[in-house]
């Protein structure tokens, strides 16, 4: 099986940690590693670095091969652009399709903490294995929640088809992205709805041959792209062709089109987190609610339920505070309660043509 990693995102709402120049999935959020050497390390007990490819933005390509130096050099897949995550999957299952077809392949994201690594490797190999007996065209990774998280998709799962190893396997019944929080909590409640990781296992093939079904226009771009992979004409046609691909998410441009008969949905405890946002990035820390997670040059005093991450030599003092995000870097200091993190990606997108840009 390949792997492919995606590590091109901004990150704004791990703003202003996270910016344009420096996202989060280089910088050290967690510990001395960054969450794109943690996700790649996560993998190398099971998989070769030659089977792993990550797929970044150009303008990323020096970090992310000082970072990942037993990544193959023509294992980076460079966007010239960014067009969101419907062309940006659709590039990679193109260009794999022309080496390895029918090779179950592996759609990972760069930015995420798992701590269960053994358990999460044993469900790669099992969605791997449902991919090859043909059990399911499209196979999908889950998370059982821990809350109601209403900032993340769920899937909502069918008939149970067996248990293996401590995870369980289902057919696959709807997506529901992002619902409000009342929903989230009746979906907590509920055992039949799980978290949508944004994983899944499938082969090249499978992908592209969706693609011309449902994406007709894309599939023609991307295919004059694949045919130059390889050859000389392969970077002017992708800098060419990629930048006026449409910009459309992966759900939209695929998913929600597919039949619910070609999709499984492997689900277990991965202790996973999405640290995409400082509130799950606290929820991830934490042991129990009422904790504090500090970093830096910190003291709290009665306080209870607060992030504060401090990347100066300044001390940092909050008191009597709850519920708060404290991120202090050498020009930003970010003061929030954790429940108005969805304004923060707002804020750093109204700083364009303000005094401000450049912090963005």
């Amino acid at each position: 099986m390949k792997i492919i990693v995606f590590a091109g995102g901004v990150g704004s709402r791990l703003w202003p940690l996270s910016r344009k120049n420096t996202p989060k999935q280089f910088g050290q959020i967690i510990g001395e590693e960054s969450t794109l050497q943690s996700t790649i390390n996560r993998l190398l007990p099971s998989f070769k670095p030659e089977d792993i490819y990550v797929a970044t933005g150009k303008h990323y390509s020096d970090v992310v091969r000082e970072q990942l130096p037993m990544i193959p050099a023509d294992n980076f897949i460079l966007e010239p652009a960014m067009r969101d995550v419907g062309p940006a999957i659709g590039l990679n299952a193109f260009l794999l399709d022309k080496k390895f077809s029918d090779e179950p392949i592996a759609i990972l994201w760069s930015d995420h903490l798992v701590k269960n690594e053994e358990m999460f490797r044993q469900v790669l190999r099992m969605a791997e294995s449902n991919v090859l007996d043909d059990n399911g065209k499209f196979v999908f990774i889950a998370q059982k929640p821990r809350f109601a998280n209403q900032n993340l998709g769920w899937i909502e799962l069918g008939e149970k088809i067996k248990e293996e190893n401590g995870a369980d396997v289902y057919r696959f019944q709807r997506l529901r992205y992002r619902p409000k929080l009342e929903d989230a909590q009746l979906f907590f409640k509920n055992a039949s709805f799980v978290w949508n990781l944004g994983y899944f296992v499938t082969t090249p093939r499978i992908l592209v041959n969706l693609f011309e079904e449902y994406a007709p226009e894309m599939y023609s771009q991307l295919m004059k792209i694949r045919d130059t992979w390889g050859t000389d004409a392969y970077e002017q046609t992708l800098e060419e062709i990629y930048p006026t691909l449409e910009k459309i998410s992966f759900d939209d441009a695929i998913l929600v089109k597919m039949s619910p008969d070609d999709m499984y949905v492997i689900a277990t405890d991965l202790g996973w987190s999405d640290i995409g946002a400082w509130d799950a990035l606290k929820e991830a820390l934490s042991e129990e609610v009422s904790q504090n997670i500090t970093k830096g040059n910190v003291l709290l005093e009665d306080t209870e339920d607060s992030l504060a991450f401090n990347y100066t030599e300044k001390l940092v003092v909050g008191i009597d505070l709850s519920e708060m995000l404290i991120i202090n870097t050498d020009d930003v200091i970010l003061i929030c309660p954790k429940q108005s993190v969805p304004k923060i990606k707002k804020l750093v997108e109204n700083l364009a043509g303000t005094p401000h840009e450049h912090l963005a």
